[in-house]
Parts: structure tokens; C-alpha cells; sequence
């Protein structure tokens, strides 16, 4: 009777270590934005999110990787980019003619120099910030990279959905990022949440666009854009 008692302890200590030492599932964080004041089938699109964990702790498995902004019909491919603080992003050059990328406003400043069809640059980005992209042969160029410290980023498709994933349970603060918006309306949209196991679903995020005037910039040489030659590749230089 006593050794099996005995077993029934011992069984039941394991049975809770072996619950306790089970880790929590990750999980899914999934939303919508609705962008006002803009207009167009894609109106939505193009709003980054991200989550920053309140305890500040990383996995250190998730390491940041590789990302892509193709140069195609004279604009950058995506739009608007997020990524993880050290992740390389390489820029193809997918059109007939020459490019240039490069940012010299906000964020982390670079420039890959002219290059021809066919060929590719690549930047490493070590710097948290927001990164305006333009290429100094075309004006109406532009682009937008999102660098944070984490792993959990999103981009808002044509719909305005967007699905993070492999979050762990955890509490975190979502920030959310649009080019159209002021910087008081962004930081209106800053909230906390609570992420568990499975699917945590984010209510509806509404961002106004309205009174959004686009500034006009310079090439890298900080003066106006030569005009282009008659195929679109590089004009004149200053």
C-alpha cells in the first residue's frame, strides 16, 4: 500500500514537470486596416505593423535573413518594405535602362551607385528607422523600408489584411506605420495587446490620410533631377 502510494506521487510530480516544461505554442496575429482619405483599389495597402514584446526579449533563433525590392517599369516592388534590424535587402534592376537606389533622408542613409540592367545591388541594414528609397535617374521613383528591432512585421495588402506569425504568448505593443499619415495620428494607433496560442485577432485599424501633401525631394546631389534622355535612362549629370 505505501510503495503504491509512493508511485502515485512520483507519477504525479512527473505528470506536472513534464506540463510545465511543455513550451507555450506560438501564435498567429492577424488584422485589418482601413485607410481614409486616400483613394484607389489599393488604398489599404502599403501600412507596416510590428510588434515590440514588453519584456524586450528576442528568440535568438530568429535571425534576420534576405528581402528583395525590385526595380521594374520605373518603380521599386514592393512599395513599402518591413524588415528585422541586420537583414540584407537586394535591389534588382529588372528594367532596360540604368538605376540608381538610394536614401539620404531619415533612417539609414546609402547609396549602391548607378547600375545596369540585369544586375543587383545589395544593402545590409543595421539601423532601426524609416528609410525613404528614391533613385536618383527617376523622380517619381520612391519607396518606403521599414527597419525595427523584431521580427514580427507585417504589410497591409490590397484589402488591408495582414497575418504576423510565430509570435510567442507574450504581452506586446503594436505600432503601425503609413506614409500618408502624420506622426500624431500614428502614435494614436499604438496599443498593447496580449498574444496567446493560436489565432489573436486585432480589431479593426483606421487610419486617416486625409491632408497628406507629398514633399518634394532632391537627387543625391541634393539639386533638382536632370531631365532623362529620350529611353529613361540616366540624364544628365549635375
Amino acid at each position: 500500500m505505501y510503495m503504491t502510494s509512493v508511485w502515485r506521487i512520483f507519477f504525479s510530480v512527473c505528470a506536472i514537470v513534464a506540463v510545465c516544461a511543455t513550451p507555450l505554442l506560438a501564435g498567429t496575429v492577424t488584422g485589418t486596416v482601413e485607410v481614409t482619405g486616400v483613394r484607389g483599389v489599393a488604398r489599404n495597402s502599403g501600412v507596416a505593423l510590428w510588434l515590440m514584446p514588453k519584456n524586450g526579449v528576442i528568440p535568438a533563433d530568429r535571425h534576420p535573413g534576405a528581402a528583395r525590392m525590385v526595380q521594374h517599369h520605373k518603380q521599386f516592388q514592393p512599395h513599402v518594405l518591413a524588415i528585422q534590424v541586420g537583414t540584407a535587402v537586394d535591389f534588382p534592376n529588372l528594367d532596360p535602362i540604368f538605376h540608381n537606389a538610394f536614401s539620404n533622408i531619415d533612417g539609414q542613409p546609402f547609396d549602391v551607385g548607378l547600375y545596369p540592367p540585369g544586375t543587383s545591388r545589395r544593402v545590409v541594414f543595421h539601423k532601426t528607422g524609416i528609410v525613404r528609397v528614391f533613385c536618383n535617374i527617376h523622380e517619381s521613383m520612391n519607396a518606403v523600408i521599414v527597419v525595427e528591432d523584431t521580427p514580427w512585421l507585417a504589410v497591409s495588402n490590397e484589402r488591408g489584411g495582414y497575418t504576423m506569425t510565430d509570435v510567442p504568448p507574450g504581452e506586446y505593443t503594436l505600432h503601425v506605420f503609413y506614409e500618408r499619415a502624420n506622426r500624431q495620428t500614428l502614435d494614436s494607433l499604438v496599443r498593447n495587446l496580449e498574444v496567446g496560442e493560436g489565432r489573436t485577432a486585432i480589431p479593426l485599424i483606421q487610419i486617416s490620410a486625409t491632408g497628406y501633401i507629398a514633399a518634394p525631394h532632391k537627387n543625391k546631389y541634393g539639386r533638382d533631377y536632370p531631365p532623362e534622355d529620350q529611353n529613361g535612362s540616366y540624364g544628365a549629370k549635375p
